[in-house]
């Protein structure tokens, strides 16, 4: 369990900031290129160098996500980018294009690379498929439960990923084209427009009348946000080894209150194995940094009603109290929980618009306060056409937010790195010392000889001292081991010039965590130019063929097969039936295989193959990575990709 890494999302530098000083084990951020969140802020090049030898230096991993779909045009400059990550030490990169993930193992095969949750890794045979193309971790898609984690778990070897909190999509992980649909921006593409946040009816159809009153322009495709914090232990049973927090868009403060609050509670587990109680406070703290409201999620069986919040696709705050009474100038507020001057509220009035504000003036009858307190009737200024009885919602807490603040900020280096030192001091010679961490060890000489003193000399108090006055550094000395020679002298600016130095390299080595040699383009101009040439794959044009895929018997049997030459068709009722006709005609025929297939599926999947005669077909048209492995390992016939696969180049 000690191996279990909380995994944050990094959207700014500040961002950068709180993750890594309130406890997280690695980071995720995006470049200006090729991620799937082209709205954040992201990190400019030079940015990400200054990212990762600051996370290196706290010992915290750094993931850059190259996780869209590429188009051919694009690969040689991905390319270019890919080999930039690789010499500046990132860790790994997070991927959905396959094709990227072929070229990166074949140009920099050394390079550590994470399947996406875009990718639709929803069943072992995927997981297995991804591990033999040289990947080393896997993206759970967010649709499974923890139990089909654990099944995944124990039949492959690749680390598991997978979210514990935040926001969560309505579409299978990595197939949603709804954006591209309606936004005419694509979600695969980092440019998501986010339809699934906007306001829907139930129609009918045909006649176009409004099927519910009640959910009449409601948010009916828009989930609640994930939260799993009182049931890490479940994740981690079901065999997940880094737990991820979603929100490279959320602000810094947001990253600071998440990853400390899973922090606290993964720390409970791993020292005394047992789960965290979450303090009331906790849950307070988290309800108000963020929320839709909360769900479990699919991974821990929560789906329906309970996954959607179906009232507000935004921040909903916390509710704090109601309207009781307005006049001409102000109104009356009946507090169910506190509130200061500086917080931000919404009112909701009884509309699917909320009314929003920041208070800088809050009145106990006619006395202006800076706090108020549950049971305290406030009187703020009136503002827009506020009813009575209507609710009233924290949205941002001064308090919260100035505190989480101060957690990166006020005291910048709040997580020590534990180091040891040894310093040998003797007359007529340098000193030396000796600082080591759990990986890195480094040596420093002083210019300065030690000389015998005359009237004053060094004690082994004065050396402790001096050398574990590390200030702004990230470094605690845990332990100093001191050879000292009677009588010896030495300046205290000589002592302090060899810590400085010694502290100096060993944040040096501390931020190179993979020991790679640069590369340069030039160098690999062969292995690359390989890479990309498909002149020996290229097969003689065939003629054009007119292709037609189907969904049930009742298509089939409207078909003039005669005029077509292939069709593809699901496993459904008389299949077999299906395959005879079309082979009375000569004509192709392909079985077609669910988009989506869960571990359980695949042996349903194998017995209706089996009743079919493989010889009275072409091939098998699949959707899915993990059904490739699955048809390519069972069966001997053709393969087709279909359109789930997302090849985009």
């Amino acid at each position: 369990m000690n191996s279990i890494e909380i995994l944050a999302p990094v959207g700014s530098m500040d961002s950068l900031y709180a993750a890594v000083e309130n406890g997280a084990n690695a980071v995720y951020l995006g470049g200006k290129l090729f991620n799937a969140r082209q709205y954040a802020s992201n990190f400019e090049n030079e940015q990400l160098i200054e990212a990762v030898e600051y996370a290196h230096t706290k010992n915290v991993k750094v993931y850059v996500t190259v996780n869209i779909l590429l188009d051919d045009n694009e690969l040689n400059d991905a390319i270019n980018y890919i080999l930039f990550l690789y010499n500046i030490d990132i860790d790994a990169v997070i991927i959905q294009d396959i094709g990227l993930g072929r070229l990166i193992k074949e140009i920099l095969p050394d390079f550590e690379i994470h399947a996406s949750t875009q990718m639709t890794i929803n069943n072992y045979m995927g997981v297995k498929f991804l591990e033999e193309l040289g990947f080393q971790r896997v993206v759970m898609a967010r649709e499974l439960s923890a139990q089909d984690i654990k099944f995944i778990d124990d039949n492959s070897e690749l680390e598991l990923e997978g979210f514990i909190h935040g926001a969560l999509c309505i579409s299978y992980s990595g197939q949603c084209l709804m954006s591209s649909i309606i936004g005419g921006r694509s979600g695969n593409r980092g440019r998501c427009a986010q339809p699934c946040r906007m306001p829907y009816s139930f129609v009918n159809i045909s006649s176009g009348e409004i099927l519910s009153k009640k959910y009449t322009q409601k948010y009916l495709l828009s989930p609640k946000d994930l939260n799993t914090i009182d049931f890490l232990d479940k994740i981690i049973d079901s065999g997940i080894s880094s737990l991820k927090i979603e929100g490279r868009m959320k602000r810094p403060e947001y990253v600071a209150v998440i990853v400390n609050s899973y922090r606290n509670a993964l720390d409970q587990l791993i020292q005394y194995k047992k789960k965290k109680h979450i303090t009331e406070s906790e849950k307070k703290n988290i309800t108000q940094i963020f929320n839709r409201g909360f769900t479990k999620g699919f991974i821990l069986n929560e789906c329906g009603s309970k996954f959607i919040a179906y009232e507000k696709p935004s921040n909903r705050g916390l509710y704090i109290g109601k309207v009781i009474k307005i006049d001409k100038k102000y109104m009356h507020i009946l507090l169910e929980d506190e509130i200061s001057t500086g917080d931000g509220i919404e009112i909701d009035n009884f509309t699917n618009e909320s009314i929003g504000m920041t208070l800088d003036k809050i009145y106990i009858s006619n006395s202006i306060v800076q706090t108020a307190k549950k049971g305290d009737i406030i009187k703020i200024l009136k503002i827009g056409q506020i009813k009575q009885d209507s609710k009233v919602y924290k949205t941002s807490d001064i308090n919260l937010l100035t505190k989480a603040k101060e957690s990166y900020t006020k005291n910048e280096n709040k997580i020590k790195i534990p180091i040891n030192m040894a310093i040998g001091i003797s007359i007529n010679n340098p000193i030396k010392l000796f600082i080591w961490d759990n990986k890195n060890y480094v040596t420093i000489i002083s210019d300065t000889v030690v000389e015998k003193g005359k009237k004053t000399f060094l004690t082994e108090e004065k050396i402790r001292n001096q050398m574990r006055k590390l200030g702004s550094t990230p470094y605690l000395l845990e332990n100093i081991e001191i050879n000292l020679d009677e009588n010896c002298m030495v300046p205290i600016s000589t002592l302090n010039e060899v810590r400085r130095k010694g502290i100096q390299e060993l944040t040096e080595k501390r931020k190179v965590f993979n020991n790679r040699v640069k590369i340069d383009r030039e160098s690999i101009k062969n292995k690359i130019d390989k890479s990309f040439d498909f002149t020996n794959d290229i097969k003689e044009p065939s003629k054009r063929k007119i292709s037609i895929s189907i969904n049930n018997k009742e298509q089939f049997n409207q078909l003039d097969i005669d005029r077509l030459d292939r069709i593809y068709i699901p496993l459904m009722d008389d299949i077999n039936d299906c395959i005879k006709k079309v082979n009375n005609y000569n004509k192709e025929i392909y079985i077609t295989i669910d988009r989506i297939i869960g571990n359980k599926d695949f042996i349903e999947l194998e017995g209706q193959l089996d009743k079919i005669d493989m010889s009275n077909i072409n091939g098998i048209r699949v959707s899915n990575l993990g059904a490739i492995k699955f048809i390519k390992d069972k069966y001997s016939t053709n393969i087709h990709g279909d359109i789930g696969l997302n090849i985009f180049n």
